[in-house]
């Protein structure tokens, strides 16, 4: 990362998300359910909030019925970071079946050409309006041909139908497809390896309430943090995280570091330097601007979720550094 003020004080203030309690976890963490095939994404999520006791829950990314696979479940304060969910890239392994016998090499050669930008339009089946869309899918990797049926692993942009890639390859192939079976095996970076059921869910927290055994239960929850982690990051000095908690805009002299090449305009996560998640805005400067100006406000705070008292209000202090030393640690 740049490092905008080296001579930064140290924080002493924060948490480590992976020091947060089962409890806090709760409070603000994400779930990778293993959906099982037949309830929609609304029914496991009611399932979810009974089992968890939880009044904030959502789900990132609704899968049909039909299609089990890696669900997020967010809690607390990690619902308002649905969204990053849903825009988050995706994996799925299909099964599609052809209508006609073909040629191995000619399915192999066919899907190698679905590699890249293609254009989709939406089933009418669908919540969203019905127009040609531009999708990226990023890795088409063919598993298994046996006959007529093909299994294949797919890495796509988020909003990508496969159900819909199917019939484009089989009209492509001419003979005709449709899709059999369909699993999402990952979720941005939540992969099905670390997925859990809907009853280990209910075990572990059973084991957690009533026999204080919180260990499976913590392996399932995860930090919020792990929502912006595709994010571009700016690490925010302890004397100005408390005003950016209290609604307060993120200015030049406020930023100890952050990535490298960020782009005006672009969504940003405002981070600690434990790692913990302040806020998350938009870029007014690009990093080179920030590098080359001691002057102006730097991030437009959109939305705030650390709590405000968690770190001093030392905004209020000079923001002379000996000052700061010695007002902060007196």
């Amino acid at each position: 990362m740049l490092i905008k003020d080296p001579n930064t004080i140290p924080d002493r203030w924060g948490k480590r998300p992976s020091d947060r309690s089962v409890g806090e976890l709760l409070n603000a963490g994400v779930i990778a359910l293993d959906k099982p095939s037949g309830p929609t994404s609304h029914q496991v999520t009611a399932w979810a909030r009974n089992v968890l006791h939880a009044e904030d829950i959502s789900h990132g990314g609704t899968l049909d019925p039909y299609v089990s696979g890696v669900l997020p479940i967010c809690v607390g304060k990690a619902v308002r970071l649905t969204d990053i969910v849903l825009s988050s890239d995706k994996e799925y392994i299909c099964l599609m079946r052809l209508h006609k016998d073909i040629d191995e090499k000619k399915i192999i050669n066919v899907m190698g050409k679905f590699v890249g930008k293609i254009y989709q339009m939406p089933p009418v089946r669908s919540a969203v309006k019905r127009q040609l869309r531009i999708r990226t899918i990023d890795e088409l990797e063919i598993l298994e041909i046996n006959g007529r049926e093909v299994l294949f692993r797919v890495s796509c942009d988020a909003g990508t139908y496969i159900r819909t890639l199917c019939t484009d390859v089989g009209e492509a192939l001419g003979c005709g497809a449709n899709m059999v079976e369909l699993r999402r095996t990952r979720s941005g970076v939540m992969a099905e390896g670390s997925a859990a059921t809907l009853q280990d869910i209910t075990d572990a927290y059973v084991f957690w309430q009533q026999l204080g055994r919180e260990k499976w239960l913590r392996n399932m929850l995860m930090p919020m943090e792990v929502l912006v982690e595709p994010l571009p990051k700016v690490i925010v000095k302890p004397t100005a995280v408390d005003a950016v908690c209290h609604g307060a805009d993120l200015t030049v002299k406020g930023i100890h570091m952050l990535d490298d090449d960020i782009r005006k305009n672009a969504l940003v996560a405002l981070m600690t330097a434990r790692g913990e998640l302040i806020a998350i805005g938009k870029m007014m400067m690009s990093s080179a601007k920030i590098m080359s100006t001691d002057q102006g406000k730097a991030v437009d705070v959109e939305r705030v979720f650390m709590d405000r008292g968690h770190y001093p209000k030392m905004w209020r202090f000079s923001t002379d550094i000996e000052e700061l030393q010695t007002e902060s640690f007196q």
